[in-house]
């Protein structure tokens, strides 16, 4: 895939800061956007996103209508707004285009590299999370798009979800497709233990310490695009999965939603990536790590293991 160089994005710095573009660099990261750095003439930087298909490293696919294509300018702006709302830090932004956002560019580094030694940051991290999980919606879904009162429950939702990862999951890992029955089973006596709800909480959607930047010491989440009112639980087993033992848990979690989307969320960590790796996506070592890692972990669930 080619990236995109100065003279793609030089009207773009133009007309966010009025200056010349001297170089540009796209970051790590960003399977369905660019994620470029800005230097202009006078060494300040920005941050621009780029949504184009171009920049989409997913191969085509028929879309999830609540969870696929979590990603455009438009998800982009109404996250951006809700998080902002609710207390959440995000970048700043600086330029709105048709298919381009320019943001500031905070420096800093990724919680990812600080965990073990920044304890102020991942502490202001679980505060400002708490805050925003407590902003709620009688309906699910994106902030602009809620989905109508009588649409099926989110487990409902998840359950649908997870077997359809698991059929595809079936069709490329052969240890999986050897326990298939077995793991339907278990997603249905998982589903059927979990209450009926009527109230969700406004969530990231994958949160990893990946997708937080901290500046002067704040925590401020990046890749927002996933942004929806959803079961909260959903968010928590992300975050257990993500910061391992610099998780913090709370209280009034409901277990039984936490039991199936555990094993839902690890059936999308093995469909997901092995599906990426049908394109160009350039990281490829790293998704077969995490697939494989989550295959362990969705046939430790048939193990007698705590999964």
């Amino acid at each position: 895939m080619a990236h995109l160089g100065v003279a793609d994005l030089a009207d773009i710095a133009q007309a966010a800061y009025g200056r010349e573009l001297r170089d540009v660099v796209r970051l790590h990261g960003g399977s369905k956007k660019g994620v470029y750095r800005l230097t202009l003439d006078d060494g300040t930087t920005g941050i621009a996103y780029v949504w184009r298909t171009s920049e989409d490293y997913w191969p085509a696919h028929e879309q999830d209508p609540l969870f696929g294509n979590a990603s455009g300018r438009d998800l982009f702006l109404t996250a951006h707004t809700a998080l902002s709302e609710a207390g959440a830090g995000v970048p700043r932004l600086v330029l709105v285009d048709n298919d381009v956002i320019v943001v500031e560019d905070l420096g800093g580094e990724f919680l990812e590299k600080l965990l073990d030694r920044d304890t102020e940051a991942l502490e202001r991290l679980w505060e400002d999370l708490a805050a925003v999980h407590q902003h709620t919606s009688p309906r699910y879904g994106r902030p602009s798009a809620l989905q109508p009162v009588d649409a099926p429950p989110v487990p409902d939702v998840v359950l649908q979800r997870a077997l359809g990862h698991l059929d595809a999951c079936c069709e490329r890992v052969p240890r999986i497709a050897a326990e298939r029955d077995r793991l339907e089973a278990e997603l249905r006596q998982r589903h059927a233990a979990v209450e009926p709800r009527a109230e969700y909480g406004l969530i990231h959607g994958e949160l990893g310490p990946d997708h937080v930047l901290v500046a002067d010491g704040r925590p401020v989440l990046i890749d927002i695009e996933g942004v929806m009112f959803f079961d909260v639980e959903w968010e928590h087993v992300f975050l257990e999965l993500r910061f391992g033992p610099h998780y913090r848990p709370v209280p009034g979690l409901d277990p039984a939603r936490m039991s199936l989307y555990r094993l839902a969320q690890h059936l999308s960590l093995v469909e997901g990536p092995l599906r990426l790796l049908d394109g160009d996506f350039p990281h490829r070592d790293a998704m077969k790590e995490i697939a494989e890692h989550n295959i362990g972990r969705v046939l430790d669930c048939l193990s007698g293991l705590s999964v």
